[in-house]
This record gives C-alpha cells, structure tokens and sequence, in this order.
C-alpha cells in the first residue's frame, strides 16, 4: 500500500469514529466546521420516537413528554381520616337554625310567634286575655267559628319564648323543613294541630253531653303551638339516623307520659300523645318526600352544572 492509499484509510477511519461517538439527532457540523443543533424534536440518550400525525397533518410524538407525567403515582398517599372526624368536619352549626332562604316557612313563622309573644309579654293582660279568648280552640269557638280559631290559636306559644316548647320549634321544624320542604313541613305541623285538637275537645263536648264533666268546659281555654311541634318531633324522628331518632322519640314519649301520669291537664297531655302518634304515623309518607327532595337538588346540582360548563 504506497502512501496516498494509506491517507485515504485514516480518513476513513477517522470519519467513521466521529460519526460513532456522535449521537443520534445530536450537533452536526455545518461548512464552517461549527456544530449547529439538529432539530428533530427528540430527547437526548434516549431511543428515537414513534411520530404520528394530528389533525393539522404535522408530526408528533407519540411519547409523552415528562411534564404530561402524572405525579399522582408518585405521590404517597395522605392517611385516611376517621369517620368521626369527617362527620364532625361536615357539621354546619348554622344549619340548626331557621334562615329566610333555606327554611322560608320557619323564618317567617318563628318571627311571627315572637311577635305574638312580645305582645303577650308587655301589652295590656285584660287586652291579651281577650285575644287568647278569640283566639282559643274550645268547643264553643269550634262549633262557632273553626276554620278562624284553628288558625288563630296556633299564633300563640304558651309561656312565651322562654317555654321549651318554643326551642323545640326553632329545632325541630328547620331539620323537618331542609328535609322535606316548606309546604309539605307545614302541612305536617298543621295536620297535627287540627286533629289532636278536634280529638281533645270533640271529647270534651262529648264528655259534657252525657254528664261527666260540666258546662264549663265547653268554654276552656285552648291555644298554643304545642300539638303542632309534638306532631313535628314524631316526623322528624323516622326521618333521622336511628341512633339519634330514637332517643328523641322515646324522651319526648317518656316525658309526656309522666307528664300524663301526675294528672295536672290530662285533655292536653293526652293531645300531645295523640300528637306524637300522628307524626309518626307519617313516616312513610314523609320518607317518601324527603326521598323526593333529595331526587330534586340533585337535578338541580347537576343542572346547574351543565348550565356552567356550558356557558364557559
């Protein structure tokens, strides 16, 4: 081999090692001899990607990039909470009382009975005790005018706002309501005034027809919100978890039997037993709206949604 053959060897070999320790898709020499980068869209060190094309008819990758990465897989999960604790995180305190928007019917009725109740407390006791006159449930008044005094006698609250019945109001008839709604929470309410009070005094009239009570009694002093909240509280105990439904309907119960026990009104001790009896005599139809009401927000939710996805 002379010389000049021998050059074109080394320059071959020389050729062919520059080209192995260069790396695929990696700086090409230009004719000025300086390395410009080869945009091929490709990672250095690692094997060359399948391309596809996308709707503009341009190449892609088909790998994802490392910022397209979830990093969920990589994340150590957070330890779950206790039950007790998420149940105590999902308690809104708020909730308990009546507000304009979420439970209407409550609102506007509890401001009404303060109202009332204010007036009975500061204005003149011969002019309040002529309203609870027109406004009392007895037999008289029923068989006069029942449909103005039925009305009018659940416009009072015994004792004031400082009766226990007054607080059991506020609490139970917002939980009846957010559950089942404002107009079906006040039929419950009404339903169970107007029937224990027509059962208790259509037992008076009848007790003074055949002679074992007086004449008196026809003209007794009757009103108050008391049958109503009692119907309310036997709804609302089929509609809440048993370990909370049935202590409140067994105190209420047990209450109101010793109460009917020491004897001291026993027409009205025994209209709050027929009241308790009739709101849980109720379940089944109340159950079935309060299943209707949750069918209806979450229509609602959903179709708010779709609303907002939309409009964005």
């Amino acid at each position: 081999m002379n010389r000049k053959e021998r050059l074109t060897v080394e320059r071959i070999a020389t050729a062919d090692t520059q080209a192995s320790a260069t790396p695929q898709g990696g700086p090409l020499a230009d004719e000025s001899g300086s390395f410009a980068p080869l945009d091929s869209g490709l990672l250095d060190a690692m094997p060359r990607q399948r391309e596809v094309l996308d709707g503009a008819g341009e190449l892609r990758s088909a790998t994802p990039t490392p910022a397209a990465v979830s990093v969920s897989a990589s994340t150590p999960a957070v330890p779950g909470e206790s039950r007790v604790l998420l149940a105590l995180r999902g308690l809104h305190p708020w909730r308990l009382l009546p507000t304009p928007t979420g439970t209407p019917f409550t609102f506007c009725y509890g401001l009404l009975l303060v109202v009332t109740s204010l007036v009975a407390q500061y204005a003149d006791p011969t002019f309040v005790n002529q309203l609870h006159q027109a406004s009392s449930t007895d037999v008289t008044h029923l068989l006069r005018d029942p449909f103005l005094v039925l009305v009018a006698s659940a416009l009072w609250i015994v004792g004031g706002m400082v009766s226990p019945y007054a607080f059991l109001f506020l609490l139970v008839l917002t939980a009846l309501e957010r559950r089942i709604g404002g107009v079906r929470a006040a039929g419950v309410f009404l339903f169970g005034h107007i029937v224990a009070t027509l059962a208790t005094e259509g037992t008076v009239g009848i007790a003074v027809l055949v002679g074992h009570l007086p004449d008196s009694s026809l003209h007794r002093l009757d009103y108050g919100i008391s049958f109503g909240v009692a119907t309310s509280i036997g709804a609302l105990a089929g509609l809440l978890r048993p370990w909370l439904g049935l202590p409140l309907i067994t105190l209420f119960g047990w209450s109101l039997v010793t109460d009917l026990i020491a004897f001291t009104d026993p027409m009205t001790n025994w209209g709050h037993l027929i009241s308790l009896t009739i709101g849980v005599a109720t379940w089944p139809l109340i159950r079935r709206w309060a299943r209707a009401a949750r069918v209806n927000r979450a229509v609602g939710v959903a179709g708010a949604a779709r609303v907002e996805v939309a409009g964005v």
